[in-house]
């Protein structure tokens, strides 16, 4: 059996990579880049060569082709997450195969390089990789802790998310967020940001609803000087300002039809085309996408598009809202109210406490907060009772959910309906005073009124 690798150094010297590509100019250029990286690194042609390498030596990183003489670059990729979960693993694709890539992120992969290598890339990716903190640097930091620095709560349903946080940033794989409004998306998405390699670098959190659509390919992507009528200098976008960092795409449902286009080839790509330049520039940034919508539903009717929800929604991250988990009520309330009031907050009665765990909460984490904040306002004698509550009867657990026993989401639906009528009979109808109203987009309107089938 041959193996091309590099002269052996003495263990724990430097940081080594295993390199496994069938072509031999392809781990040339690797092992020459590793090695003026400052590294140590060694190459093999084949799965098995490669079974060898591992059962001799820890590596920090290995970057592995796709398509490999004796099987594929996904029985490395799951080998190493089974026996060796320290060592991240890179997978190497052929231009294009946007299937491969994200088959190998699914499977565990840290990212993914496509043919031909470019070396920015590589550099940034092995730099990225060789900073992922190990999993006792995580629990020395308190971060395997019940309340995780940030999340609230001990339900199964908040542990889930603990750990799957953990599992998520030592990856780079695209992250979808999913829930409903106020269950803690952003923070969810910061969490990640803040547990991975990226942590030095920017998190660049953008609303997708809140750019008007003449303006979201400067904004994402920058403009040269002179570009259009008042390009008086040139601007980096969102992609640049993300630099190293993750780029958090709240309400991504709400990007056009055409943005989703230019968004699906910078994913792919990994390379953005500032507006008035003829040049694309190579951009490293994680991408971590959210919506209070069903994504899954925008794509069935057309609102946005299947190839870019498979590219974004590598792994999917579920916040579960606060009805799955009442049991993490107590906790928040005492959370928010020393967050709210500090160290003079009141004490809330015990039948206070138990009408808010039997409360369905609609607007999850946000709507407690503002339930307390209203609370705190209203309470005398330092004491929180059921009245300064104000709970909605119909919200209220345990009883009927709405009118006739109707489901919750039967419930929610009506009254966004109504809420949505009322707004659009105060504005004439006008759909974007409407939406200016209610706080949302024009777009996000349009989307609700189809959906509920509101006529004029």
């Amino acid at each position: 059996m041959s193996v091309v690798k590099t002269e052996r150094r003495p263990r724990g010297e430097l940081a080594r990579v295993l390199v496994v590509d069938d072509e031999a100019d392809i781990r040339e250029l690797l092992d020459l880049t590793v090695a003026r990286m400052g590294l140590s690194a060694d190459c093999a042609a084949s799965v098995a060569e490669a079974r060898v390498f591992l059962d001799r030596q820890r590596y920090q990183l290995c970057i592995t082709d796709m398509r490999l003489p004796d099987g594929d670059g996904l029985e490395i990729v799951k080998l190493i997450g089974e026996r060796y979960g320290e060592t991240p693993v890179a997978v190497i694709t052929a231009f294009g195969s946007a299937q491969n890539a994200v088959a190998a992120l699914k499977a565990g992969a840290f990212d993914y390089l496509a043919k031909p290598v470019a070396l920015e890339q590589l550099r940034s990716l092995i730099k990225s990789a060789l900073r992922l903190p190990r999993q006792s640097d995580a629990e020395s930091d308190g971060y395997a802790g019940a309340s995780s620095g940030q999340l609230i709560g001990t339900s199964a349903a908040i542990e889930n998310v603990r750990q799957l946080i953990d599992k998520l940033a030592r990856s780079q794989a695209p992250v979808y967020i999913s829930g409903e409004s106020g269950t803690g998306k952003e923070l969810a998405a910061r969490l990640i940001h803040d547990r991975s390699s990226r942590r030095a670098a920017p998190f660049v959190p953008v609303n997708c609803g809140a750019i008007p659509e003449n303006l979201m390919e400067s904004e994402f992507f920058g403009y040269r000087k002179g570009a259009f009528t008042g390009a008086d200098s040139d601007r980096e976008g969102f992609f640049q300002a993300a630099k190293g960092g993750t780029l958090f795409l709240d309400e991504v449902a709400d990007l056009p039809l055409a943005m989703q286009v230019k968004l699906l080839r910078a994913v792919q790509e990994k390379k953005v085309r500032k507006v008035g330049s003829a040049a694309e520039e190579v951009v490293d940034v994680r991408i971590i996408s959210a919506t209070h919508q069903a994504l899954k539903a925008c794509v069935d009717t057309g609102l946005f598009r299947q190839d870019l929800y498979y590219r974004l929604n590598v792994i999917e991250l579920r916040m579960p809202p606060l009805r799955e988990r009442h049991e993490d009520v107590a906790p928040l309330v005492a959370a928010l109210l020393a967050r709210i009031c500090g160290e003079k907050a009141p004490r809330i009665e015990p039948q206070a406490l138990r009408a808010l765990e039997n409360y369905s909460f609609p607007g999850n984490v946000r709507e407690l907060e503002n339930i307390l904040e209203r609370a705190t306002a209203l309470c005398g004698d330092n004491a929180v009772v059921v009245d300064d509550l104000q709970l909605a009867p119909t919200a209220v657990s345990g009883g009927s959910l709405g009118r006739d026993g109707e489901t919750l989401d039967d419930t929610i639906n009506r009254i966004e309906k109504q809420a949505i009528l009322e707004a659009l009979t105060k504005t004439a109808f006008n759909r974007t005073a409407a939406a200016r109203l209610l706080g949302v987009s024009f777009r996000s309107l349009r989307y609700r009124i189809e959906r509920l089938g509101i006529e004029e």
